[in-house]
C-alpha cells in the first residue's frame, strides 16, 4: 500500500495516472526540526551530476546547520535498481531516492510518502507528475527534462563535407556515417560511432523508446497498462542498432559508457555517439571547446517523426515513508529549497546544466548547446514520449538490453530477441 505519510495506508495501487508544507527557508537553522540534528540519507542515480550535487549539498548545511544530508550515487555501469532493492532489504534504507516511473512506485508502494503538499509540486510543469501521480497523490518530484539523440562532432562532420541539416532519414544516416568511415583516416577518427554494448540501458531504453513510443501513442500510462509489446517498429529499430554496432570501434560488447563518452567521443575518437543531455558535464571537463562550440545533436531517424527527439523526465525524488516525521519533513524542504529558493534555481541551472522541470525558472538561462536544442526541440513540439517507464520492472535493462546484447554477439536472431522481449513482457502483466 501507499504511504501517504509514516503509519498512514491508502488504498490499493489502482489505476495509475500518467506547498504549502512547514518550509523553512534558507538559512532559518531551526526550521520543522526544532533546532535538533537530522540526517537525512540521500541515494540516487545520476552520476553526471555527483560533484556539482555534493556542492549543492555543502551549500544547504552550511545554512541549514541542523541538517546533514549524506549522498550515496550508484549508476553508470551500476545496477541503481538493485542497489536500491539491496538497499531497502538489508534495512539501510535512505529517506530520499529516485523512482523511474509507474512501476517503480507500485514496487516501493509500502514506502512512497504523498508530495502533494510540497512546493516543488506545486511548481512542477504540466505533464511531468502524471506517471507519479495515484489517485490524485504524488509519489515523486522530478529531476528534470531531458533528451536525447545522435551527438555529433560539428567540426569532423564540416570535415567530411556533411550537412548535419540535411540528415533526416534513415538513408541519409547510413550516407553519413558511410562517408565518415570511408574517410575516417583523413579526419582522424577511429569510426563513425562507439556504440556502448556493454550498457544495456543505452539499447534497451534509449534506442529501444525511440521506436517503441509510437505503438503507446507516446503515453507512458499506456505502456504500464499494456498487456504485450508488438515491435510494430522492430524493423528500424533493428537498423539502427545494426549500424551503430557496424560503424563502431569494436569490440562494441566491451564498450562502457564512460569510454563512449570520456575516451572517445571527448577525445575526438568518434564523430557520434547516441545520448543525450545529461553528457555534456563531462564532456565539457575533457575538452571545454568542444563542448562549447562543436557538439551538436541530431534526430534519431523514426520513419514518420523526423526531425523529433524524445523528451521527458528521467527520474523522481521520492520519500521513505519508514523515517522519522522529522527526516521525512527535512527532505520535504531540502527538495523545495532546490527547486524553489534562487539559490536552489542556480545551481539547477548553471552547475547541474538541468533543462528544468518546473515554473519559476529563466529558460533564457539554460546553460549548454545540448540543453538548448533540447529545450527547442521540446517548444516546438517536435518530441517522442518516453513509454520506458512503463515497461515491466527491469525489462527494458535485464530482458531487452541484454538480448540486444546476445544478438550483437550472435547468439540470437532479431527475430529470437522480439519473441524473447515479447514473452518477458507479457508474463508479469499476466
Amino acid at each position: 500500500m501507499l504511504r501517504k505519510t509514516k503509519g498512514i495506508l491508502v488504498a490499493m495501487f489502482g489505476s495509475v495516472l500518467m506547498l504549502a508544507g512547514c518550509s523553512f527557508s534558507s538559512g532559518d537553522s531551526d526550521g520543522a526540526t526544532g533546532g535538533e540534528k537530522v540526517t537525512v540519507d540521500v541515494f540516487q542515480f545520476k552520476v553526471e551530476f555527483k560533484e556539482q550535487f555534493d556542492k549543492l549539498v555543502e551549500t544547504y548545511e552550511e545554512e541549514n546547520p541542523n541538517v546533514d544530508i549524506n549522498v550515496k550515487t550508484v549508476g553508470g555501469g551500476n545496477d541503481y535498481g538493485a542497489a536500491l532493492k539491496s538497499a531497502f532489504s538489508s534495512g539501510e534504507a535512505p529517506d530520499i531516492f529516485n523512482v523511474g516511473g509507474p512501476a517503480d512506485v507500485e514496487q516501493y508502494k509500502d514506502y512512497v510518502v504523498d508530495l502533494s503538499d510540497t512546493k516543488s509540486a506545486e511548481a512542477a510543469l504540466d505533464g511531468t507528475l502524471s506517471s507519479v501521480t495515484v489517485d490524485g497523490d504524488v509519489y515523486g518530484l522530478p529531476y528534470n527534462q531531458e533528451g536525447y539523440g545522435i551527438i555529433y562532432n560539428k567540426e569532423v562532420f564540416k570535415e567530411a563535407g556533411i550537412e548535419p541539416t540535411e540528415i533526416k532519414t534513415m538513408d541519409d544516416l547510413e550516407e553519413a556515417t558511410k562517408t565518415l568511415d570511408n574517410k575516417k583516416k583523413e579526419l582522424g577518427i577511429e569510426a563513425p560511432f562507439a556504440l556502448p554494448g556493454k550498457e544495456t540501458w543505452v539499447m534497451g531504453i534509449h534506442l529501444a523508446n525511440a521506436y517503441l513510443a509510437d505503438e503507446f501513442d507516446h503515453d507512458v500510462m499506456k505502456a504500464y497498462e499494456s498487456e504485450t509489446v508488438a515491435f510494430e517498429m522492430g524493423d528500424q529499430m533493428k537498423r539502427f542498432l545494426d549500424l551503430q554496432n557496424e560503424y563502431s570501434v569494436q569490440p562494441t560488447l566491451s564498450l562502457d559508457y564512460s569510454q563512449q563518452v570520456e575516451e572517445l567521443f571527448s577525445l575526438g575518437q568518434v564523430a557520434m555517439i547516441q545520448q543525450g543531455n545529461w553528457v555534456y558535464n563531462t564532456i565539457y571537463e575533457m575538452d571545454t571547446d568542444l563542448a562549447e562550440n562543436n557538439i551538436g545533436l541530431l534526430p534519431i531517424p523514426v520513419k514518420g517523426y523526423e526531425g523529433s527527439i524524445p523528451v521527458g523526465v528521467p527520474m523522481y525524488w521520492s520519500l521513505n515513508g519508514d523515517s522519522s516525521e522529522e527526516e521525512i519533513q527535512a527532505s520535504k524542504d531540502f527538495l523545495d529549497w532546490l527547486y524553489t529558493s534562487d539559490q536552489g534555481k542556480e545551481f539547477v541551472m548553471e552547475e547541474f546544466k538541468f533543462i528544468p522541470a518546473y515554473e519559476g525558472f529563466d529558460s533564457s538561462k539554460i546553460a549548454d548547446p545540448l540543453s538548448q536544442e533540447i529545450y527547442k526541440y521540446a517548444e516546438e513540439g517536435n518530441t517522442l514520449g518516453w513509454v520506458f517507464m512503463g515497461a515491466p520492472t527491469s525489462w527494458t535493462t535485464n530482458k531487452l538490453g541484454v538480448y540486444m546484447q546476445e544478438y550483437i554477439a550472435g547468439d540470437i536472431t532479431w527475430e529470437e530477441l522480439e519473441q524473447k522481449a515479447t514473452k518477458s513482457w507479457e508474463e508479469p502483466r499476466k
